[in-house]
């Protein structure tokens, strides 16, 4: 700690011991994980609670006690809340200081971006998810770019089931490209399904968490929902679904191309991925790239560009996303 810290006090009410005991976690774990992170220092008593550090980390300490205290009313407290809940709340606080410079921060509005779905609610987080959610509900095509964690396609995903709960469109599809398979497919064991399942499979996690195993199950068999490789895109012409292309770095120009002028009537779409993350033969162009670079100005496409920041997996990853493009900056 240096010389121009703070102190801030706060009192959290009601002064209820087992809130207090859920907030604070076993051993205290969950104040030391916020200090760890704003590099700040909390002392407590009972329900008074003392934040030391430089001025802006000791705001930003309150407002995420404040907001787990109001959480240790209805939920159990973990590592993995508590984060989310830091996360959030340096978002929100850079998003603030861009507002009182003037700097444009995009949608800034006070409509609440929350997805409910079967099992659980979806919330937007920070002023890139919800700009993201926005793109997603105005525009018939809109694009999600940046590093792993930033909620691109979990987010897609949760407004898919949106659309289809309200009957926006009949079916979803997700697709994504196999590019480590290749012509090897016929190698592996199994049926077609069995071959492209492990490339598919972050498609079905968010599905599970959201509707359920059984639930995603039946929409499936009924074909409400698909889960497809990109190969069997072409040809098709989907009309009122909502389409989502994940890991779209992976896609040639040709593949993109194809992909893109499968959207139908009634159907929206949306397109994911991280342009530092291709796996594309050498010397191979991403369709992704290419298409930033073509689309950029046609009226009805949205692009929402993440940036480590908005990182909500373990801390360790927005750190270690850091990291790799310090190096990629350092060498050009």
């Amino acid at each position: 700690m240096n010389a121009t810290q703070i102190s801030q006090d706060i009192v959290l009410e009601p002064a209820d011991n087992s809130r207090l005991a859920n907030l604070c976690g076993q051993f205290d774990e969950h104040l030391r994980q916020i200090e760890r992170r704003l590099n700040v220092e909390i002392a407590s008593r009972g329900n008074r609670f003392r934040i030391t550090g430089n001025a802006g980390a000791a705001r930003i300490g309150s407002s995420v006690l404040r907001s787990l205290f109001r959480m240790t009313d209805s939920e159990r407290l973990d590592p993995e809340r508590v984060h989310v809940c830091l996360q959030e709340s340096v978002m929100n606080d850079n998003q603030a200081r861009k507002e009182d410079s003037g700097e444009p921060v995009g949608a800034a509005d006070d409509e609440d971006y929350a997805i409910q779905t079967r099992k659980k609610l979806v919330r937007a987080r920070g002023n890139n998810q919800k700009s993201y959610l926005k793109s997603i509900r105005d525009h018939d095509l809109a694009f999600g770019i940046g590093p792993a964690g930033t909620g691109k396609t979990y987010l897609a995903v949760a407004s898919a089931i949106d659309a289809l709960e309200n009957e926006h469109v009949r079916r979803i599809v997700l697709v994504r490209p196999a590019v480590e398979a290749g012509e090897r497919l016929g190698f592996l064991p199994g049926d077609m399904s069995q071959k492209v399942d492990p490339y598919l499979r972050p498609m079905y996690d968010a599905l599970f968490d959201m509707l359920g195993p059984d639930q995603v199950a039946r929409l499936i068999e009924k074909n409400i929902i698909e889960v497809a490789p990109l190969a069997f895109m072409r040809g098709r012409s989907l009309n009122d679904s909502f389409v989502i292309l994940d890991e779209a770095q992976n896609t040639s120009v040709a593949q993109m191309k194809m992909f893109l002028t499968r959207i139908g009537f009634g159907s929206r779409s949306v397109v994911t991925g991280d342009v530092t993350q291709i796996d594309l033969p050498s010397g191979q162009q991403s369709g992704l790239k290419n298409a930033i670079d073509i689309l950029s100005d046609v009226e009805g496409v949205a692009f929402t560009y993440f940036t480590p920041g908005d990182v909500v997996r373990h801390q360790l990853v927005q750190r270690i996303v850091e990291a790799y493009e310090a190096d990629s900056s350092t060498r050009g």
